[in-house]
């Protein structure tokens, strides 16, 4: 299974989701496709932004798709604010095809490994949800990454302060953990940082350590 689709291994530690191995190669973009790409964004985008972008090309694949995951990542050279990154990753399941399917966003190419745009991984078996780790609804997903960075800050901040040189990592996802999905933002990692939960649908902190 793809290491994307239950997150990072720090949320992994976090959330109790499922690990995964491997990534599969994305697909290759052709030149035509390339072209339609809309202009280059002028610096990182927030969550929800690249959400949309990945969630267009992916409705191609599957009507009844649903986001499982959607996870910030760091592109060298491109420092990410804010809750605003140069690359984001997002899972995306169909419930009648038992498949899962990766995306990413990028605002610029970095060497061989990521590509401007949204690229579209191939179709994985998908064994339906777990307790641990369950699809959401589009419409669950009201609150920007921007925003619930914002509000983890609040909640962080005496701690952020103190350790400066420690940047966020964000990720969404849903479990029985929570009544709805979370953002998950974290300071450092999972023994020696700060981590703050936020409500995807109403934006507020859920819990914090």
């Amino acid at each position: 299974m793809n290491q994307h689709l239950f997150g990072a291994s720090i949320v992994i530690v976090a959330l109790s989701f499922t690990a995964c191995s491997e990534a599969p190669k994305p697909e290759t973009k052709t030149d035509a496709e390339a072209k339609k790409e809309a202009p280059k964004p002028t610096g990182p985008v927030s969550g929800k932004t690249a959400f949309y972008e990945m969630y267009k090309p992916a409705r191609s694949w599957a009507v009844d798709l649903l986001p499982l995951s959607l996870t910030s990542n760091e592109v060298e050279g491109i420092k990410s604010e804010d809750g605003k990154y140069a690359m984001w990753t997002a899972v995306f399941v169909s419930p009648s095809k038992h498949e899962a399917r990766t995306f990413t966003y990028a605002i610029a190419d970095q060497g061989t490994t990521v590509r401007r745009g949204v690229t579209m991984g191939g179709a994985e078996s998908w064994s339906g949800a777990t307790p641990k780790s369950k699809p959401f609804q589009t419409t669950e997903l009201a609150v920007d990454s921007d925003a619930a960075y914002k509000t983890a800050l609040e909640k962080a901040q005496a701690w952020v302060k103190k350790h400066p040189d420690k940047t966020p990592a964000l990720f969404l996802g849903s479990s029985n953990r929570f009544p709805a999905p979370a953002w998950y933002v974290l300071w450092g990692n999972t023994k020696l940082g700060y981590a703050v939960f936020v409500n995807a649908t109403t934006g507020a902190v859920m819990t914090g350590k």
